[in-house]
């Protein structure tokens, strides 16, 4: 099957088993009830997806495979006693030891297809649940799907709550359980300290659910992914110092670059030499409050920022310079975050984001990095480090998700534009000079 021509291709999946994981012990029945933290309450009713891929000659080694991640699965619900629970309403989290999703699946094609030009809509189709839909999953905590190829090779799609989790929390998950599958003595144990950090309120806010998300719902868009190397990487930080920022992290010079490109596809499409561009970007606020929270937090510690600029013309580093300003700001406010009651902190993007989506004078991106989680660590399931792990991304254009390469030196990135927009956007030769379109993975 070759993939990388079809770029609508279906795949032929075929369902071998669908089981429900508990799990190993019973949930205390004083922790049966489990409170959302303000945070997670102001989080979209929307799944975390990600996706692991390894590599094994052994065709009959699927059973067994099985075996060890429904068996450790089952013992890290333990720990992580909430996600075996399912989701109440926008309080709480009933932990009823129902448990998480689980489904075996056979794919008719080699992992190499996959891996050869990863295409996004084939990846969805990978995954547990689809996503993108207002009712598919709605409850249950976490998704697990084992696809195994015609080669031996897996890839294990993950859904989980984003209210319950943030990317640091399924890095989190991830660990703690490939550390049980694995062997591993060291036992990764969550906090769930959230609640008592930022307590929940009856607030009037409605939070982004994916029903009133679909003002920006686009299937008609286009995602493409670009891969940043580690020599490009240095060639583009070397191009964007001022006298504000001295040295620009990677995803600062990579989203800068992107913003940059993509405005001026936009501009030209919309046919106005002045117009007013924002960049919305996620923040992991865990080592910015004082004093700083644990990694193993569990819960949504994420906060945001919006960064402006007029899209004439504008220069990386001037970009680069508004990014950093956002988060030097947002950082200034959220060292006050576990003993404040101002919220506005996190609810001040989220509603000025919102009312930027209905104005035609402002193009609005949305950028989530997961760079810097350890991902790619923490999946070993004692059959290797993922050889490749990606996610998905929401059906809305000006959409950008970034995360590390296997290496750590690059960045992967998928840019989710209208087609109008994408036309523009491939073919920018400044964007082209330090990013590669869809290599394939190499292993």
């Amino acid at each position: 099957m070759n993939l990388s021509k079809n770029k609508m291709a279906t795949l032929e999946i075929c369902i071998i088993g669908i089981d429900s994981i508990r799990p190993s012990s019973s949930t205390p029945i004083q922790l049966k009830t489990f409170n959302l933290s303000l945070l997670d309450q102001l989080a979209p009713a929307t799944y975390i997806p990600v996706l692991l891929f390894y590599t094994t000659s052994d065709l009959t080694a699927a059973a067994g495979r099985t075996l060890q991640l429904k068996k450790s699965l089952s013992e890290t619900l333990t720990r992580f006693y909430p996600f075996a629970g399912r989701i109440k309403d926008n309080f709480s989290i009933d932990c009823n030891d129902d448990g998480a999703g689980f489904t075996e699946a056979q794919v008719s094609c080699f992992l190499s297809d996959i891996l050869k030009a990863p295409d996004h809509e084939v990846l969805k189709q990978l995954l547990p649940i689809n996503c993108e839909s207002f009712i598919e999953g709605r409850g249950c905590v976490l998704h697990v799907q084992a696809n195994y190829f015609k080669c031996g090779g897996i890839g294990l799609g993950i859904c989980l709550s984003h209210k319950i989790a943030d990317a640091a929390t399924l890095s989190t998950f991830l660990r703690s359980w490939a550390n049980t599958a694995s062997g591993i003595s060291e036992k990764v144990c969550p906090i769930f300290n959230a609640a008592s950090m930022t307590p929940p309120r009856d607030i009037s806010m409605t939070p982004p659910t994916l029903e009133n998300l679909n003002k920006i719902r686009d299937d008609k868009s286009v995602t493409k992914r670009y891969v940043f190397n580690g020599s490009k990487m240095t060639a583009l930080k070397a191009k964007a110092p001022s006298l504000s920022v001295k040295q620009a992290t990677k995803v600062e010079i990579v989203a800068a670059l992107i913003w940059k490109c993509a405005m001026k596809a936009s501009r030209t499409n919309f046919g106005s030499s002045s117009r007013l561009s924002a960049l919305y970007q996620n923040v992991n606020i865990r080592n910015r409050t004082v004093p700083p929270l644990p990694n193993d937090s569990v819960g949504n510690f994420v906060g945001s920022f919006i960064a402006t600029a007029e899209d004439t013309e504008a220069e990386l580093h001037g970009l680069v310079s508004e990014l950093r300003k956002g988060i030097e700001e947002f950082c200034k406010k959220a060292n006050r975050l576990p003993l404040s009651e101002d919220i506005s902190v996190i609810c001040e993007p989220q509603m000025e984001a919102m009312r930027m989506l209905t104005s035609d004078d402002m193009a609005l991106y949305a950028c989530t990095s997961w760079c810097r989680f350890p991902l790619y660590e923490a999946a070993d399931f004692g059959w290797g480090k993922p050889v490749w792990m990606s996610s998905c991304i929401p059906p809305a254009k000006n959409m950008v998700f970034l995360m590390d390469t296997k290496g750590g030196d690059g960045i992967e990135s998928w840019v989710r534009l209208s087609q109008e927009d994408m036309k523009l956007f491939e073919c920018d030769q400044e964007l082209l000079a330090y990013a590669s379109l869809n290599p394939s993975i190499t292993y």
